[in-house]
């Protein structure tokens, strides 16, 4: 293929996501301000616009534009019932929080949506590393969060079985912020310990999840006994997390995974996931993100004026917006930054790379396992 025939394809598919998008944004709003279908809060929220959002939305710039920011403090606290879709009132409802390192967690109702976006993340993983039928461990949060069942699913869905372990990241934030790091010491070796026990018990693990710290404490005791995580079976790992720097990257791939394929992600309780482009010491192991366009999509934004996006390869602000029969949730401001990225073949659509920590929050968050 030429590279004037690239360029011609490229530009048809980014074209095409726009339009796949636009006619979802108009699906989504219909149904989520549709009095037989909406949830209580939207359709309440709808008589504070000043107009019928089934008539003016007719594309995502209209969503955009034409809505508020979203208020994290909305879903923070209950009633939860008044995020349920009138549609879905009958269903078995799941309730997952976030991380809750920036203040009381916030709440999001969840039915398939977990398993919908796993399922389409699951086309993204290479088999030779994630073998069809091959176990998992997840070496990651538990508790509430949505990433404890998604994790359980993906490994079904793929035909596995999923091993757990104990972990509560609020403590070990609790022990970062009080200075107890004895007791965090202690409490990274009882999980580094449980992975090892899972992996070392004769099962057919070869897949994990796991974030960028845990990852790294796990290799280097692997290797303090002797061996690597590759001798142990595995085979691929798909991460997630903010620690995901090319200079941590870089280190990963060349000192620690022995040959272990790494699947970085980016995503939260309230975007789903947002898997990179394959990461390549030629391309200095970048890491580019692009959101599960169109059930979610993610706008790079001056830190200064959130209605305006920044210019390809700029820094600002990651604004999300999510657009799902389970939920609706228009530019809300994230507690991350980045660089803005062009659309690749793989997803016609931006992404961001250089993922971390808002620079406006970072001096007052603090990082645990992530």
């Amino acid at each position: 293929m030429s590279c004037q025939q690239g360029a011609r394809d490229l530009t048809e598919r980014v074209l095409e996501a726009k339009r796949r998008l636009d006619a979802h944004v108009r699906a989504m709003v219909r149904w989520h301000f549709d009095p037989e279908t909406g949830c209580p809060f939207w359709l309440e929220k709808a008589r504070e616009l000043g107009f019928d959002p089934r008539e003016e939305i007719q594309t995502f710039e209209d969503l955009t534009q034409k809505f508020p920011l979203f208020d994290d403090e909305w879903l923070r606290g209950g009633p939860v019932r008044r995020w349920v879709p009138k549609a879905y009132a009958d269903r078995p409802i799941y309730v997952f929080e976030t991380g809750g390192t920036t203040g009381t967690p916030k709440i999001r109702i969840n039915i398939e949506d977990f398993k919908i976006d796993y399922e389409w993340f699951s086309t993204t993983l290479p088999d030779e590393y994630f073998p069809p039928g091959s176990d998992w461990l997840m070496l990651g949060p538990t508790g509430p969060r949505r990433l404890r069942l998604a994790v359980e699913h993906l490994a079904q869905y793929r035909g596995g079985i999923c091993f757990f372990l104990d972990l509560d990241p609020r403590w070990v934030v609790k022990l970062i912020k009080r200075g107890w790091l004895e007791h965090l010491e202690a409490y990274k070796q009882h999980v580094i310990e449980q992975a090892i026990t899972a992996l070392t018990s004769g099962h057919n693990i070869q897949c994990m999840f796991a974030t960028p710290k845990l990852i790294e404490a796990l290799c280097l005791e692997l290797e303090r006994r002797g061996t690597t995580l590759r001798k142990l079976g595995v085979r691929g790992i798909f991460g997630g997390g903010t620690e995901f720097t090319p200079q941590w990257t870089r280190f990963a791939v060349e000192e620690l995974l022995d040959g272990v394929y790494l699947a970085p992600t980016y995503g939260n309780t309230l975007m789903g996931l947002a898997p990179a482009k394959p990461i390549s010491a030629e391309d200095g192991y970048k890491i580019t993100y692009y959101p599960p366009q169109p059930r979610a999509v993610v706008q790079v934004v001056d830190f200064d004026d959130p209605n305006r996006v920044v210019d390809y390869g700029q820094t600002g602000r990651v604004k999300l917006t999510t657009l799902t029969k389970e939920f609706f949730m228009p530019n809300f401001l994230e507690r991350d930054e980045g660089e803005r990225e062009p659309p690749c073949v793989l997803y016609p659509w931006d992404g961001v790379s250089g993922v971390r920590p808002y620079r406006g929050l970072a001096a007052t968050t603090t990082v645990g396992v992530y």
